[in-house]
C-alpha cells in the first residue's frame, strides 16, 4: 500500500467527499449529506488521500463561538483499523485550538473510538449547540442512539500534591 497523504480539503473535493459520505450512510451509522452543502462547507473539511484518490474524510463544523462538532467522520473499509481516523480526528482537535475553539464534541453510535481520542461520554442535553442547530430536524430525535462525546481543549491545572514553598500553613 502506498502513502496516504493528509491534507486540507478543497472546493474542487466536493463531488468525492459526497461519494465517501454517501457510500457510507447506508452502514446506518452516518447522516446524509447534501451535495450542495458540501460544496460549501468542503474547505472545513481534512482528507486522507492515496495516489489522488480520497479513502477518508472529516469536518471540524462550529457550532458555537465556543464549541466545534467533529462530523462526517468516514473511512473507506480498506484503510480502517490503520489509525487514519485517529490521524484526522487529531487533525482536526489541531485546528479547533488554533481557531480558539473551548471544545470539540461528536455524536457516535460506538463510543469507543472517541473515548481513546479523549472524549467523554457526556449527557446529550449538555450539548446545547448541537440539539438546537441539528437534533430537533433530525428525523432520530426521539429514536436517537448516538452517544454524546465532548473533549475540553482548554489547558487543565493539575494539583501537583506539593504545597508552592511561599504558602504557610498555620498548624494549631
Amino acid at each position: 500500500m502506498s502513502e496516504l497523504t493528509l491534507r486540507p480539503a478543497t472546493e474542487s473535493d466536493a463531488d468525492a467527499l459526497y461519494a465517501l459520505i454517501s457510500a457510507h450512510v447506508a452502514e446506518g451509522h452516518l447522516l446524509p449529506r447534501q451535495l450542495d452543502e458540501l460544496r460549501t462547507h468542503a474547505t472545513r473539511f481534512v482528507v486522507c488521500e492515496q495516489n489522488g484518490a480520497i479513502h477518508a474524510c472529516a469536518e471540524l463544523s462550529p457550532l458555537s463561538k465556543d464549541v466545534a462538532e467533529v462530523r462526517s467522520l468516514v473511512v473507506a473499509g480498506a484503510f480502517r483499523r490503520a489509525g487514519v481516523a485517529a490521524r484526522l480526528v487529531d487533525e482536526l482537535n489541531h485546528m479547533a485550538k488554533a481557531a480558539g475553539f473551548k471544545s470539540l464534541t461528536a455524536f457516535t453510535h460506538d463510543a469507543r473510538f472517541f473515548v481513546r481520542q479523549g472524549f467523554s461520554i457526556v449527557p446529550r442535553t449538555w450539548m446545547t449547540e448541537k440539539v438546537s442547530k441539528d437534533c430537533f430536524t433530525c428525523p432520530f430525535l426521539f429514536g436517537c442512539k448516538q452517544y454524546a462525546m465532548l473533549l475540553s481543549l482548554e489547558p487543565v491545572e493539575r494539583y501537583s500534591g506539593i504545597a508552592p514553598a511561599t504558602q504557610r500553613i498555620a498548624v494549631a
